[in-house]
Order: C-alpha cells, then sequence, then structure tokens
C-alpha cells in the first residue's frame, strides 16, 4: 500500500510556541519552509485557509513555481467564491503545479470566523452548500459542453470552462466530526481528514465514515486522513522533556494568539475540537505515544493531540493507524523547519520500510495461498 505523509505550508514562523518575527506572508520563509519538505521526503503540504491570513492559493501557486515535485492540499471555504470561478482557480494551479494539486474544502467550524467574511449560513446549511458546491466544481472539470445548475445555493447557465486540470482532475479532500459532515463528505470526498484521536476513537470514526459513503452508494469508501504533532527526542526520557517544554510555551504564547484564531478554548462549536477535548478530559495520554494536553491547552484547536518519544516510537504509533485503514499521514511540528527536516530524516524512512516490508509479506503470502489451491486443484483433477 501507499501512504503518503502531508506536511504544513508555513507562511511565517509563528505558531503556538512563538510570535511571528515578520510579516504574515513572508516570502522567503515560506519556500524554504516547503523545500525542508521536498528535500526530507515529504508527499504534500497544505496551505491553509482563515479570514485574516494570506491567501492560500497564490502562495501556493509561488511554491508550485519554485519546487518540483512536493504536492499541493490547497484548503477552500466555498464562501469565499462562486464555484464556477473557484474551479477555474484550482485548474490553473493543477497547471501550474503539474498535476500536483488536490483541494480541501472547508465548511467552517467559527461561526464568527465565516461572519468575518460575510457567511451567516447555519453549520448544516453550510454543509448543505459545501457540497453543492463540490459537485459543481467536479462538473466543471469534466464538462466540456455548456452546463446550467439551479440548485439551493447557486444558479447559473451555460457555464463552461477554457482552463482545464493538468491530466486528471485533483483529488477532493473534506474533514468534519459532526453527523451532516460524515453525510457530505462520505458522500463526496475522496479523501476524510481526521484529527488524532486514541486509535479506539479513530477505529469508530473511519466506521462511520465507511458507513457513511455506502449509505451514500458509493463503491468504496475515501481514504483516510490522520493529524498529530510529533514531538521527537533521541531517548524517551528526552522527548517528554521536549513534550513538557513545548507545552510551557503553549500555555504562556495563547494569550497573544487573536481571538478569531482561538475562539472558545472551553466551548469550542466545531465537533472535531469537542471530540479532542472530551478525550483530554478521560486522560493525557493514550495507546504508545498519544499526548492530549496540547489539545487540551489550545482548547482542541485543530490538529492539536502529540505523538511523543523517540523516532522509533513514534513512527510505531503512526504504524498502529495504518493498520487501522489509515492512508495519509500528516504531522506538523512545533520547530517547524527543523522539526520537519527531523520527522523526514527520521520517523518517516521507519514507516515507509515497514510498510514495504508488510507488502512484500503479504504478496508472498497470498502467492503461497495461489499455488496451494493449483496444487489442491491438480490433485482433485488426477483422483
Amino acid at each position: 500500500m501507499t501512504i503518503e505523509f502531508l506536511g504544513i505550508a508555513g507562511l511565517n514562523d509563528g505558531g503556538e510556541t512563538q510570535k511571528r518575527s515578520g510579516a504574515s506572508f513572508d516570502k522567503d520563509y515560506t519556500l524554504r519552509f516547503a523545500r525542508a519538505h521536498e528535500d526530507n521526503s515529504w508527499d504534500r503540504i497544505l496551505f491553509a485557509y482563515h479570514s485574516g491570513s494570506p491567501d492560500p492559493s497564490t502562495a501556493a501557486a509561488f511554491i508550485a513555481s519554485r519546487l518540483d515535485h512536493l504536492k499541493i492540499l490547497l484548503a477552500h471555504r466555498p464562501n469565499v467564491s462562486y464555484p464556477t470561478y473557484a474551479a477555474k482557480v484550482f485548474a490553473t494551479l493543477d497547471q501550474i503545479s503539474e498535476g500536483r494539486l488536490n483541494v480541501h474544502f472547508i465548511t467552517g467550524g467559527s461561526t464568527a470566523d465565516q461572519a468575518a467574511e460575510g457567511d451567516f449560513l447555519s453549520k448544516d446549511e453550510r454543509y448543505d452548500r459545501t457540497g453543492e458546491y463540490i459537485r459543481i466544481v467536479k462538473k466543471a472539470w469534466t464538462s466540456s459542453e455548456p452546463f446550467s445548475h439551479h440548485g439551493t445555493h447557486y444558479r447559473f447557465d451555460d457555464f463552461v470552462s477554457d482552463i482545464w486540470p493538468h491530466s486528471t482532475p485533483p483529488e477532493v479532500s473534506f474533514g468534519g466530526s459532526s453527523p451532516a459532515a460524515y453525510a457530505i463528505g462520505a458522500a463526496e470526498a475522496d479523501i476524510y481528514a481526521v484529527w488524532g484521536e486514541p486509535l479506539v476513537n479513530t477505529a469508530e470514526q473511519i466506521d462511520t465514515i465507511t458507513a457513511a459513503s455506502v449509505a451514500a452508494g458509493r463503491p468504496s469508501p475515501p481514504k483516510i486522513q490522520v493529524a498529530f504533532r510529533p514531538i521527537l527526542g533521541a531517548t524517551e526520557d528526552l522527548a517528554w522533556e521536549k513534550a513538557r517544554d513545548i507545552l510551557g510555551k503553549i500555555e504562556r504564547n495563547s494569550g497573544a494568539l487573536p481571538a478569531s484564531f482561538i475562539g472558545d478554548a472551553k466551548n469550542p462549536e466545531n465537533a472535531g475540537s469537542q471530540r479532542l477535548l472530551s478525550i483530554a478530559e478521560q486522560g493525557d495520554r493514550y495507546d504508545r505515544a498519544l499526548w492530549t494536553k496540547p489539545a487540551a491547552a489550545t482548547g482542541g484547536r485543530g490538529n492539536s493531540n502529540a505523538l511523543v518519544g523517540t523516532p522509533e516510537t513514534v513512527a510505531a504509533a503512526l504504524l498502529d493507524y495504518v493498520d487501522l485503514g489509515v492512508d495519509i499521514l500528516s504531522a506538523r511540528g512545533y520547530d517547524f523547519i527543523n522539526d520537519t527536516v527531523d520527522f523526514g530524516r527520521y520517523v518517516i524512512p521507519i514507516v515507509r520500510e515497514e510498510v514495504a516490508r508488510r507488502d512484500a509479506a503479504t504478496a508472498r503470502a497470498d502467492a503461497a495461498a495461489a499455488d496451494q489451491r493449483k496444487r489442491e486443484a491438480h490433485h482433485r483433477d488426477a483422483a
């Protein structure tokens, strides 16, 4: 099986543990950070979206034109543009990157951040709109003839695009942990993204997504992506010492983050954050290496549960999620560039080598079973 590693595109050096040192879009830093991924075995980076942040599609085009093979996951919120226009933007970026684009559709987990850009729909209405939006974008990518659409949220006549994806259409990524999210994402997405939770909780989410895809009439469910914050050390003790230091920095720096980024840390709106906080209330540590205190300290904001340990421990923990059926492993450290390099050098090879070893063993077992069936059939025929 193929395991993909997804990192983050950092447009500046600011984060939970430190204030940024320059502009919100630091072009040199953005390129240096992306190169750290490309040079250290990562497959793709996510260009995230927030109402007040630099435009991710423009930043992604900048990186795509400078790097040779690093792939792009572009986050996009349907409320910011009409779907026919967005389809052209995506297709143009896919041409610039020569087919390296996927698109992550964000329905929006913060009413305040949605309202900052003029979106006042309810949560369920937003999910319904996202489903309609994705269907229009997909059709615009593939239709060579004008088509019309008269739906709940969008209405247009005789649209046809003159810009197409590079070869095949980009894959569609989607996230969310509410019933409305599962219904839309399982029906429309190629990739379903969830935040890192204990193994038993992740298995439950995968079962829910699979059941929803069956209910939607799909022949196979979406690929599963799961996200963590890795904290590595040469020994277990050093890793946990580093983890405690990071937690202290998060707690000291939380007051410097804009309120629109944090939201209500104790009562977040979105179901994913609520899940993370509920898990953190039940315990700090789960399974091999999962640590929930960073999620508790940030109100479960985004990808915030950590995996702590040596590279071998963290790799083994990630392989536990691969065993559940996870296809894409998303990771983002706290010391952005250095953690990206370390994870690429010391964790990714272990995971890939073990997956390759398992695949080879499975292939040998399948071949042996096929030979045994042939021998048994031969004996039956001879008798």
